[in-house]
């Protein structure tokens, strides 16, 4: 089956004073999901938002909300993320020592379970715990900040973990320095979503928005069928 290419704007490039604005522009521009960076100062070198901002802004799309959570602990606080709307909750493999119930609790809250991998961490530590798993994030930057340069060495690891997933129906998806060149280096590699933040949003209005969401995708559906020629 043909992977078909899923662009996830991180709203972490947005203007916060007018983030339900933005989220509905780039929906309308052409965006699939929206990507939501929770970043908690101690996991990561930087916080964002929490809950209420997501509960703040569910009502004003139907896309699926894609909440990245780059914070130690996390078991404590899934509950809440997933009353206020999120869709796919991700937990970072390095933020806890017990991933397979992390990723239990995700699914029975009813939603769908993805966990993340920073740069400097081997793919093999998610090997037992694939069929809990709906995505795998793996970071093409050190999280904490946007606007960081692609680490080239991720696209090897991309190739691995899509080898590792075999037939299972789990996306991969890039988060961090995604623009239309390195879209296509990682969807050749295997990844199906791709989550883009300065790349989106620079140009500041919804046609800006468009034509940047068009390029990233134009660029890894060509990428797609370079490969499959």
């Amino acid at each position: 089956m043909k992977r078909q290419t899923i662009i996830a704007p991180s709203v972490l490039s947005a203007d916060f004073s007018r983030l339900g604005d933005e989220v509905e522009a780039v929906v309308h521009a052409g965006a699939d999901w929206i990507h939501l960076d929770i970043m908690d100062g101690h996991f990561v070198p930087n916080i964002t938002f929490g809950p209420p901002v997501i509960k703040a802004i569910r009502d004003r799309t139907d896309a699926v909300f894609d909440c990245h959570l780059m914070i130690a602990p996390a078991d404590p606080y899934l509950q809440a993320f997933a009353e206020a709307g999120c869709d796919i909750i991700t937990v970072h493999a390095e933020a806890g020592p017990h991933l397979d119930r992390s990723l239990q609790a995700i699914r029975g809250l009813g939603k769908k379970a993805g966990v993340s991998l920073n740069p400097s961490t081997p793919e093999n530590v998610i090997e037992y715990v694939l069929d809990r798993v709906d995505l795998i994030l793996l970071m093409t930057v050190n999280p904490g900040f946007g606007g960081q340069a692609f680490i080239p060495a991720v696209v090897e690891k991309v190739r691995r973990v899509r080898a590792m997933i075999g037939n299972r129906p789990i996306h991969v998806e890039i988060d961090g320095g995604v623009t239309p060149a390195t879209a296509s280096l990682v969807a050749a590699a295997g990844a199906d979503v791709l989550v883009a933040g300065s790349a989106v949003f620079k140009g500041g209005d919804k046609e800006a928005y468009r034509e940047n969401i068009s390029a990233i995708r134009a660029a890894a559906d060509a990428a797609l069928g370079q490969k499959a020629a």
